[in-house]
């Protein structure tokens, strides 16, 4: 497969094939596509090798129901949007659904294209995926040209001084910034070939699919009003630029409003990273700026993440990237597996733990603190796998990205690149008592507990039942008893990890 960053040759016609990137400006492979083709088609594949387990596990948990996705009726709006666009300028989306590896290469020869061009993808299957792609094209005559786009640095360009792969956020992050150009930053003026985009043929001039023909449901999305499509991100960022230069005091608290909310935006690529990184640093050099320089950070985190993917492919087996670690002998049997749905379903007795999984339950998103929290109970309360979290979360966070949340469990659960070490274990009290004080989002999704004063709504067991009853809480009844004491499994934890 040819990755490049610049591109010589010019060809009669080509196919951009977006995946995670559906948006129609600023735009890596459409720009290089229209700058050096006369006719210029647009693909977007419903990939069935992804959604087909999507369905055989939901109905493996709810045999009588359809499944429900809120990321694929995300991605329907966003084509939508992204279809008018290419059709103002004369184009059009041709959606297919199927196996990708084989319908890429097959509407590659319908349409007589020389080249297919697409941007760069980071996941061991993708990577897969893309060399089964590029093997039949060349088969046929034809190549598929890859561009960087989600990222800013990728693989190998930030390097540390012995030139080899970063380890460790921190020096990561200074040696990223003191790279940072701005033409790094730049975006790519895809508006200004936009008149190369050809007419979708009649006979794939189709209307998108519908949820029903997917095989989903209607999920809960348009109810809790989350702006979709490039216009969605728009507004979004709009909305947080007003407010950025706060980031760093209020992003911990998750009562407030305090994060971006883009990072569903930021998966699917309805907004360039390009973007985001030129606003963040250009508002961190001012002096008032150290929001925006948070911010930033966070966007770095991502690049770092996908660097470490692109050196420990592993990683997407389920290895610990720390390998001693995968010798951690976990929690096994009835009670593992009961405490285990007992966290899922936010039962576990620890509000602030309950809140967030219910938060994630009924909207797919997860404040960044709460992940954290939940994950390291987790590993560390419950000694239960964090692949297993790693895996609940993959199916139900709108955000979901491979290599952002299997760092994160792994940061939690301690077997990971710059790890919190083992012994620094998260107290879910103490947690909710300094990022939660008065309750306001643990009684947002645990309404039961609304008349708990904020004294005991962090540990309401330790109120009494009394004291309780005068709440109108039962434990066992209106809330569960905590399933685990934390001080002792702190020693257990520090046991297992201690061997």
């Amino acid at each position: 497969m040819t990755r490049v960053r610049r591109l010589d040759d010019n060809f009669d016609t080509g196919l951009v094939w977006f995946r995670r990137d559906l948006r129609s400006t600023d735009h890596a492979a459409l720009y290089y596509a229209l700058k050096h083709c006369e006719r210029v088609w647009c693909v977007f594949v419903f990939d069935s090798t992804i959604l087909q387990p999507l369905v055989d596990a939901w109905n493996a948990r709810h045999p009588d129901s359809t499944p429900q996705d809120r990321r694929i009726e995300f991605i329907l709006a966003a084509l939508g949007e992204l279809d008018d666009a290419l059709r103002a300028n004369g184009g059009g989306l041709i959606v297919l659904y199927g196996d990708p590896a084989d319908l890429v290469p097959k509407l590659a020869d319908e349409l007589g294209v020389e080249a297919v061009f697409a941007n760069h993808d980071y996941e061991p299957v993708a990577i897969a995926r893309d060399e089964a792609v590029s093997e039949q094209l060349v088969e046929a005559g034809r190549q598929l040209l890859t561009f960087k786009d989600q990222v800013i640095f990728e693989r190998d360009e930030v390097l540390t001084g012995q030139n080899k792969p970063f380890t460790v956020f921190t020096p990561y992050k200074n040696a990223w910034l003191k790279q940072l150009t701005a033409f790094d930053l730049k975006p790519y003026p895809v508006e200004k070939y936009a008149k190369y985009l050809a007419e979708v043929p009649h006979k794939l001039n189709r209307q998108l699919p519908t949820l029903k023909q997917l095989r989903f449901a209607p999920s809960n999305l348009a109810d809790l009003q989350i702006p979709t499509g490039m216009s969605g991100a728009q507004r979004l960022l709009d909305d947080f630029q007003s407010r950025i230069d706060s980031y760093k005091d209020r992003r911990d608290f998750p009562a407030a409003k305090g994060p971006s909310y883009l990072s569903v935006h930021n998966r699917f690529g309805t907004v360039s990273i390009r973007t985001l990184a030129r606003l963040a640093h250009e508002i961190s050099l001012q002096p008032d700026g150290e929001g925006s320089a948070t911010w930033l950070s966070e966007l770095i985190w991502r690049d770092f993440y996908f660097m470490i993917l692109s050196h420990h492919p592993r990683l997407a087996d389920g290895a610990s990237f720390k390998e001693e670690y995968d010798r951690l002998r976990w929690e096994r049997g009835a009670e593992a597996d009961e405490a285990f749905a007992a966290w899922c379903d936010g039962r576990t007795g620890y509000p602030l733990v309950d809140a967030a999984m219910l938060q994630l339950n009924t909207t797919g998103y997860m404040h960044n603190r709460l992940r954290m929290v939940t994950a390291s109970f987790l590993v560390k309360d419950l000694g239960v796998d964090w692949r297993l979290g790693e895996r609940y979360f993959a199916e139900q966070l709108n955000d979901f990205d491979f290599s952002a949340n299997n760092g994160g469990w792994q940061w939690a659960a301690s077997t990971g690149c710059d790890a919190q070490p083992y012994f620094r274990i998260f107290n879910p009290i103490t947690q909710s008592e300094k990022f939660d004080a008065d309750g306001r989002f643990i009684k947002r999704y645990l309404p039961q507990l609304e008349k708990v004063p904020s004294i005991w709504i962090h540990a309401p067991w330790l109120a009494g039942a009394d004291r309780l009853a005068e709440y109108g809480v039962t434990l066992g009844q209106d809330y569960p008893a905590p399933i685990v004491d934390h001080a002792e499994a702190r020693q257990r934890t520090l046991a297992r990890f201690g061997k």
